[in-house]
């Protein structure tokens, strides 16, 4: 009776699956509402012990990462395990600290969200001596042999943001405000937006006169490269696409210094609520839009699965510049003022009273 409830359980994670894979190959964000309990059957109530699933993550700073704390001990809870949660607080010493003692500590998988995607890499290695695989979360450990990689599909999410500026801007002076450099994504993001400028930049018709990394993605570092920017080119800016919807926040408060704002398109990425605030106001363009929810309840599939000996199907493959890692992408969706309604406010992930405030008659 096990051996059959154990294949049923199997076969309807398959199917799931194939619905995912199928969806994100298309390029679309599978359905699933911010604000909906996704009915997942559990697949672990039939292993004989409570399966433990470590979670290091690099920092709870940014508005998005408390979301995926909460959205991932939910989702890991609903599915029968359970879950350690340490923050490092943007430290790489204390995270590979925090990593060894949920090793050391017996989990039966790890999910790190590494800060320094170089530094982390001797985790897998830890983990693995131990028996204990690891699924890379959102940002990719780069040279090592991690098992998993679940993210969106970063390059993408930078076409985006190129695509949405240059319609507005063709022609003119461009200035990127990169994440941090340390941060595998931040590649994979200036990648995507010059994927789509570089075509531009070639027929001379866009300049890009300022390309800056934000180190540890604060706005207050992407303020002091705004301000650079505008000073370098004696506020003759045309456009900015940032890296992220904080760094971004950073140059609107540069812009504002100026008096600028509203008046030079800016594009962030993450769907933070400033964001969204800025994209009501007129003084921010556009953002992406990232389901995190979806994220990390597939994460949480995934860890269970690979805990309990199971594999996981993928739809891509990347290179962290050791190997092929398995990946699965989840797609992005571009937002700003037209559409603002029917994706982060239809989904629940912002109340429409917090984006629009006062701006609402």
């Amino acid at each position: 009776m096990v051996i059959t409830k154990l294949r049923k359980v199997g076969l309807l994670n398959l199917i799931f699956l194939l619905i995912l894979l199928a969806a994100c190959e298309e390029g679309v964000t599978p359905k699933l509402k911010e604000n909906k309990e996704p009915e997942y059957e559990s697949v672990v109530t039939d292993f004989d012990k409570k399966l433990k699933i470590g979670f290091s993550m690099d920092t709870l700073e940014e508005e998005r990462w408390p979301r995926d704390r909460d959205f991932f001990k939910e989702a890991v809870e609903s599915l029968g395990a359970e879950v350690v949660i340490r923050e490092a607080k943007g430290d790489d010493t204390l995270q590979i600290v925090q990593a060894e003692t949920l090793i050391s500590e017996g989990v039966d998988l790890l999910v790190i969200v590494p800060h320094n995607a170089e530094a982390v890499a001797t985790i897998v290695n830890k983990a693995h001596s131990s028996g204990i695989k690891v699924i890379s979360y959102d940002r990719l450990v780069k040279n090592s042999s991690v098992d998993l990689y679940i993210s969106f599909d970063n390059e993408l999410v930078g076409e985006l943001q190129a695509q949405a500026i240059t319609k507005l801007v063709p022609k003119g002076k461009y200035v990127y405000i990169g994440g941090a450099n340390t941060d595998n994504n931040a590649h994979l993001l200036k990648k995507g937006v010059f994927n789509v400028l570089q075509p531009f930049i070639d027929r001379g018709d866009i300049q890009v006169v300022y390309d800056q990394w934000t180190e540890n993605w604060t706005p207050e570092n992407a303020f002091a490269n705004m301000e650079a920017a505008l000073e370098i080119n004696n506020n003759e800016i045309d456009a900015v696409i940032a890296a992220n919807d904080a760094t971004a926040g950073g140059v609107i408060k540069a812009l504002e210094a100026q008096g600028l704002e509203g008046e030079i398109p800016v594009a962030g990425q993450d769907a933070d609520l400033a964001a969204a605030q800025h994209i009501v106001q007129g003084t921010q363009t556009m953002t992406i839009y990232k389901p995190i929810k979806t994220l990390a309840y597939e994460a949480a599939r995934a860890a269970i699965k690979m805990a309990g000996g199971e594999t996981v199907a993928t739809n891509r493959k990347m290179n962290n510049g050791k190997l092929e890692i398995p990946s699965l992408l989840l797609s992005p969706i571009a937002v700003d003022k037209d559409n603002i309604d029917d994706t982060i406010i239809a989904d629940g992930f912002h109340k429409r009273d917090e984006v629009y405030g006062m701006t609402e008659e």
